[in-house]
């Protein structure tokens, strides 16, 4: 419940600020500048067969993008930056995080959350269809490059009587660089997100083969 109000307090805080700013800027503007954010829930694949996942990962995407227009129609060409916020939570843990391989041992203890983090700086490229109606459709890919890593414990370890909240920054490991394509689907601000990613989280053979499906919404105020 806690997790579900930090969501929707974020998605009230975007709408108002992006409003404000909406009302400021010209219609031509708007056409050509795309800025928003993705509100999303991770499925991780791939993940070793002794690890339970929570229901709801949730994520945190936020990107500006420049549209150039294919003619005269309604097909506009888009390419940005942004920043990608992905959490998987579950109930195991990383045994070292600056180990030779990369392995997720299960939680016997009582905890309260375990779970890693991964931010990326993205390059976003999507070719885009506005009808006049206000739909919109949108398909693309979306390079990223990781820029932190960290995992996160709240809970006992063995052998110890008191709670701790540790978190361990730069999992070895990572791939540096990621790609996946991006899928999106709604009318005038509000927009069905997808992100398919096809390149592991680890490198091969130093980790699990192991990467995100993301299912969420975007809004664009602008």
């Amino acid at each position: 419940m806690k997790n579900l109000k930090t969501i929707f307090s974020a998605l009230l805080v975007f709408l108002l600020i992006g409003n404000s700013f909406s009302q400021v800027i010209s219609e031509d503007a708007k056409r050509k500048i795309t800025v928003g954010a993705d509100f999303f829930t991770d499925f991780w694949l791939g993940t070793p067969e002794d690890m339970k996942l929570r229901a709801i990962n949730q994520g945190f995407n936020a990107f500006a993008m420049y549209n150039f227009e294919l003619g005269k129609g309604n097909t506009l060409f888009a390419a940005g930056l942004g920043i990608d916020n992905h959490n998987m939570y579950s109930d195991s843990r990383i045994e070292n995080i600056n180990g030779d391989t990369i392995k997720f041992a299960p939680i016997a203890d009582d905890y309260t959350r375990s779970k890693i983090n991964l931010t990326y700086l993205t390059a976003p490229l999507e070719l885009k269809i506005r009808l006049k109606s206000g739909i919109k459709f949108g398909a693309g890919v979306k390079i990223r490059y990781l820029i932190s890593s960290k995992d996160k414990y709240v809970g006992h370890l063995p052998g110890e009587d008191s709670r701790i909240n540790i978190t361990r920054k730069t999992i070895a490991n990572t791939e540096d660089w990621a790609y996946g394509f991006t899928f999106r689907f709604g009318y005038k601000s509000i927009n069905l997100f997808g992100y398919y990613q096809i390149s592991d989280i680890f490198q091969k053979g130093l980790g699990p083969e192991m990467y995100p499906i993301s299912v969420g919404l975007t809004l664009t105020p602008f």
